[in-house]
């Protein structure tokens, strides 16, 4: 076939017609692979390319192949994290268990999602989950919602618009992509009451702010920062007092959380025993599928919760139903005690001794092939704003090479394996690699490191 070279200088390019060209064979079988108007919109562009002088070399009809294929190649793409980054916002936060992906087929069919099977009549979707989570969470109402930033934004509409909530002005967090809190706060209808410093603020600070417009007390848990040093925080039992003696609400929005005890992240039981309402994530905190969750705790609490779903708001931020196949399966997991087969779960409790092992699985499979490594002693981190200063002990398997290059050829790998740089050295965290991966991941780091060393 004729190659494509860059014209003379001056001299024009003469180039066939898209039209004959589309009717030749050599497009027949990307015409049935990709359909007509994609290849005649593909030859288009190929042939400006050439009358500009910019065709890459190739045959015109090689070009257009790989233009289409790159055009039409999916562009979520499944990755290896080998970052060591637990919950990893690039890389999709939590990965689901092999529960919740079996979920998700059912759900992808009919299901009996919004059908009650034995009346035959209409059902509410929140139904499959709320008796879970408040069984799980020893509470008496439950709410979900599609993130926690959804659910703390209903919270505040259905609930205190129109009125006064009072937050600690050390609480006004910013999360990923720039949402503040203030911002959320504007949206719901609520007017925000600062009290307190960045670095102090006390009980007695929240009892002088609060007036006959007073709707609710809002905490909100910093969970991607901490301030250290001179600082004051009122108790959330401090908070609840006051709430009761002027009969408003107490809203806690735990955002990241914790479902269990770990490191000093407060937990879901601990807010319950003081709020009314509590707001955190599904990903971050159970291991499920991105969700937000709000669970009420007595009369008030159940009370909230009904407002909040009967809101307007309610309707546009409700969960679909893949997200909820897969939040049912993760919950059933931990309601009954099969916690450890999810993911995040085995990633935070997983050994030192037990990652030595697998690192040095790997170590050994790579020397065979002509790849140098050694072990190293490094951490892990939980990620996606959790416990900001919580270090998992890790050993990492350092790939010997220049750092950055390697990086760049383990990310353009298939399928790709995203790694990290400590102390100039290219690290793989076994922390984060899934079960079954091992062997893929082996020849990935091989092909990397030898395609740097032709």
């Amino acid at each position: 076939m004729r190659r494509l070279q860059d014209p003379e200088p001056g001299v024009p390019v003469s180039l066939p017609a898209v039209g004959r060209l589309i009717n030749e064979p050599a497009y027949a079988r990307l015409v049935t692979a990709y359909g007509r108007d994609r290849v005649v919109e593909a030859i288009r562009e190929q042939l400006a390319a050439e009358r500009d002088g910019k065709a890459n070399g190739a045959t015109r009809e090689a070009a257009v192949s790989d233009l289409l294929r790159r055009l039409t190649a999916p562009r979520l793409r499944r990755v290896i994290n080998a970052t060591g980054v637990i919950l990893h916002t690039n890389l999709g936060r939590a990965p689901l268990s092999k529960a919740a992906l079996e979920a998700l087929a059912v759900a992808a069919g009919y299901s009996n999602l919004e059908l009650n099977i034995e009346s035959g009549k209409r059902g509410e979707r929140a139904s499959l989950v709320s008796g879970l989570l408040t069984s799980l969470f020893s509470c008496e109402a439950a709410l979900v919602v599609n993130n926690n930033a959804a659910a703390v934004l209903l919270a505040l509409t259905a609930l205190t618009r129109g009125k006064e909530v009072i937050v600690s002005r050390g609480q006004l967090v910013e999360i990923g992509g720039s949402f503040r809190m203030p911002d959320v706060m504007r949206l719901s209808g609520a007017r925000m009451v600062e009290v307190g410093t960045t670095n102090r603020t006390r009980a007695a600070d929240y009892e002088q702010a609060i007036t006959a417009k007073t709707g609710a007390l809002l905490q909100v848990h910093t969970s991607n920062f901490r301030v250290t040093g001179f600082t004051e925080a009122a108790a959330l039992s401090e908070m609840a007092a006051i709430a009761r003696a002027h009969g408003v609400l107490l809203i806690d929005d735990l955002g990241s959380g914790a479902a269990a005890p770990i490191g000093d992240e407060p937990t879901i039981a601990e807010s319950l025993e003081h709020s009314d309402v509590v707001t955190f994530s599904g990903d971050k905190l159970l291991g499920g599928p991105q969700a937000g969750i709000a669970l009420g705790r007595g009369d008030r609490g159940v009370e909230a919760i009904r407002k909040m779903a009967r809101h307007p708001l309610a309707r546009a931020v409700r969960i679909d139903k893949l997200t909820l196949a897969a939040l049912e399966a993760t919950l059933r997991q931990r309601l009954t005690g099969h916690g450890d087969d999810i993911p995040v779960e085995h990633m935070l409790h997983a050994a030192a001794d037990e990652l030595r092992r697998r690192v040095g699985f790997w170590s050994v499979k790579l020397a065979d092939r002509g790849v140098a490594t050694e072990l190293v002693e490094g951490s892990s981190a939980v990620g996606g704003g959790s416990l900001p200063e919580h270090a998992l002990p890790s050993v990492l398997l350092a790939v010997k090479g220049p750092a950055s290059r390697l990086l760049i050829a383990l990310r353009s790998g298939d399928p790709p394996v995203i790694a990290r740089i400590e102390n100039d050295r290219c690290c793989i965290d076994p922390r984060t690699v899934l079960k079954g991966e091992d062997e893929t991941l082996v020849d990935c780091i091989e092909v990397a490191a030898k395609t740097l060393s032709k």
